[in-house]
């Protein structure tokens, strides 16, 4: 997931690809690439957008975005956000996957301990201040209260109209939600069809809760797009994450893209339409296939 390194690794290549000084770099935030719009959708179909509040098992309510076509039954996609949660580029790209004909949920991992957007308006990763603020929410976080909360959406969305229950349901992660995908697909196999991670971060550890020791409870198809950067950190994570993706019989893609961590959303300092574009087209492609 993002850190200092990742953060470091980021204004380094800024620096070389488009001469951005560190001062320049550290003033770029959450919304300077959202003068670029994301791509239309061809035939786009009409959604309806509603912000909701997801009962959760410990009591708390979960602030969400829920967007769906008007008409008819779809299959369901949990939309995680990255270290950043949930905000204007999330909804956006939550909107885009629902009038390509999905039921979207887009989530606030954080709801435990803060509702809404967290990221002021201008501020992005790049900003000291910021991190230290995103950080204790981070932390908050587990391999167990994401597998908590993914059982709570999953059974949400089972119960919306919007909802075809006879197709299995999707997911997509970025970031630190990245290993979300795998680990809720491994817990709800008979549920979730398919899982896209986009520049996840801790997919192949030596801890024993490594994501990647779960491949053999997995029955979804799988995406994991790796960030060149992220590569560079732990080369071999692609190999191990192959290895044990084919032994349990996971059908996975497994891709370094030539793009650096953070590339996907259209918020992000080192957006990449082109790779995002193809990340996002592959991701359609995985949801065609395996939520039919």
């Amino acid at each position: 997931m993002c850190d200092e390194s990742t953060n470091d690794s980021n204004e380094a290549y800024l620096a070389e690809k488009a001469g951005v000084t560190r001062r320049e770099f550290a003033q770029l935030g959450a919304g300077a690439s959202l003068l670029m719009a994301l791509p239309a959708v061809a035939n786009p179909m009409d959604v309806v957008e509603q912000d909701i509040n997801v009962p959760m098992t410990g009591g708390e309510m979960s602030d969400c975005y829920f967007v769906h076509p008007a008409a008819g039954k779809h299959a369901a996609v949990i939309l995680w956000p990255d270290i950043m949660s949930i905000r204007p580029s999330f909804r956006a790209m939550g909107k885009r996957l629902a009038q390509s004909g999905y039921t979207v949920l887009v989530v606030n991992p954080y709801y435990r301990t803060v509702n809404g957007r967290i990221t002021p308006e201008g501020m992005g990763f790049s900003n000291a201040n910021l991190r230290e603020v995103l950080m204790p929410h981070a932390r908050s976080l587990s391999p167990e209260t994401c597998v908590l909360d993914g059982r709570d959406y999953v059974k949400y969305l089972d119960q919306q109209s919007s909802v075809d229950t006879a197709r299995k349901i999707g997911t997509a992660g970025y970031c630190m939600t990245g290993s979300y995908v795998i680990r809720l697909a491994a817990d709800m196999p008979d549920r979730i069809g398919a899982g896209g991670s986009f520049h996840g971060g801790g997919l192949a550890t030596e801890r024993p809760s490594s994501p990647h020791l779960l491949a053999g409870k997995i029955k979804a198809g799988l995406l994991i797009a790796i960030a060149e950067n992220d590569d560079a950190k732990q080369p071999d994570a692609k190999d191990i994450l192959r290895e044990s993706f084919k032994a349990a019989d996971v059908a996975a893609e497994i891709e370094v893209y030539p793009a650096q961590h953070g590339w996907c959303p259209p918020d992000s300092v080192v957006y990449h339409e082109e790779q995002a574009e193809r990340a996002w087209a592959r991701l359609l492609a995985l949801f065609e296939r395996e939520l039919a």
